[in-house]
């Protein structure tokens, strides 16, 4: 509990800084990213670790015929959301670590982490996405965005006063495991360059598993036109 209390309280006094940043870079990265994996304009999203809802803002404006709920720690941080963000119906924020949530028969298409991952402790991680199980659906979709560890690991050498109260580096392969065994699989991982050409930044979306009801061969003149494009690129005559 005690840790719990100082991340709040950590949380809380970085309303602030959250409200002068406003949105940028990496707000527009993940609401395009989550747009390109599927996102639809009826879609219900679930967004963990929202802050002052600058994120859930974004994509509320995405989903107009569904809704966006954005939970975080921090009761300051809903506070400050909810005063900010008075003019979209669709878009409600609550107080929640997501230990304790329970939406009864509730599901969701899309559920986004923006930032959040790195700032819970790696041994909550199998719970929370075993949550995350319970609401979802045979299509649901889960999205992540974190720093790439590669780059956090040198902000922890050479920068830590600019981290936050948890900022971990998080091993791809465990990140997996834990969401493919709460009944997911991995479509797609990037890691880019956001801030820093050393590519500072990762996303990856997961999709329920479900067996697969057919087979659809691509059409021959996309297989050719791929190859010929490979081809070009690579300098290949014969």
């Amino acid at each position: 509990m005690e840790e719990k209390d100082k991340i709040v309280s950590f949380y809380d006094q970085f309303v602030e800084k959250q409200e002068k940043t406003g949105i940028n870079s990496r707000h527009l990265s993940i609401l395009d990213k989550v747009v390109t994996s599927g996102l639809r304009s009826h879609h219900r999203i679930l967004e963990v670790g929202c802050g002052i809802g600058t994120v859930s803002h974004l994509l509320a404006n995405q989903v107009k015929n569904g809704n966006v709920l954005a939970v975080d720690i921090s009761p300051e941080s809903i506070e400050k959301a909810k005063k900010i963000w008075t003019d979209q119906p669709n878009l409600q924020f609550e107080v929640s670590d997501m230990s304790d949530f329970h939406k009864s028969n509730e599901t969701y298409d899309f559920f986004v982490f923006p930032d959040v991952l790195e700032h819970i402790p790696i041994d909550q991680h199998s719970r929370l996405f075993q949550k995350i199980k319970a609401h979802s659906h045979s299509d649901s979709v889960i999205f992540v965005h974190i720093p790439s560890p590669r780059y956090l690991q040198w902000m922890i050498e050479n920068e830590p006063e600019k981290l936050q109260v948890i900022d971990q580096p998080l091993d791809s392969g465990d990140l997996i495991k834990s969401i493919s065994e709460a009944g997911f699989y991995l479509e797609k991982m990037e890691t880019y360059a956001l801030f820093y050409e050393e590519k500072d930044y990762q996303y990856f979306v997961f999709r329920a598993s479900k067996p697969l009801e057919k087979s659809t061969p691509r059409s021959k003149w996309a297989i050719v036109k791929e190859r010929l494009s490979i081809r070009l690129r690579n300098g290949i005559i014969n």
